[in-house]
């Protein structure tokens, strides 16, 4: 069990930038944060946008139709985000 879930429960949005603070060097596509959190396309979908239109999450466009997410390290609310998620997975494990 994850930290966050540990204290928030499972949500879909919760599991989808858990999964983005851990591969935030990576580049994330819709299909790959499906398989890796185990939710539904369509799910992943519905949870990045607030996190979209909260520029917590940058999405760049690669071609037509390949949309890439990453977490936006630059932003002031993602910052803490990533420093709570590190300090409660020091204190709960993961």
């Amino acid at each position: 069990m994850s930290p966050l879930e540990k204290l928030f429960g499972k949500t879909a949005q919760m599991t989808v930038l858990e999964y983005l603070m851990k591969n935030k060097e990576e580049i994330n596509y819709l299909s790959g944060i499906a398989q890796g959190t185990g939710l539904y396309h369509s799910s992943v979908a519905r949870v990045l946008e607030p996190l979209l239109e909260n520029n917590i999450v940058i999405e760049k466009k690669i071609g037509k139709q390949m949309r890439s997410f990453t977490l936006n390290e630059e932003h002031k609310a993602a910052q803490i985000l990533m420093k709570f998620y590190d300090e409660v997975k020091k204190e709960l494990g993961d």
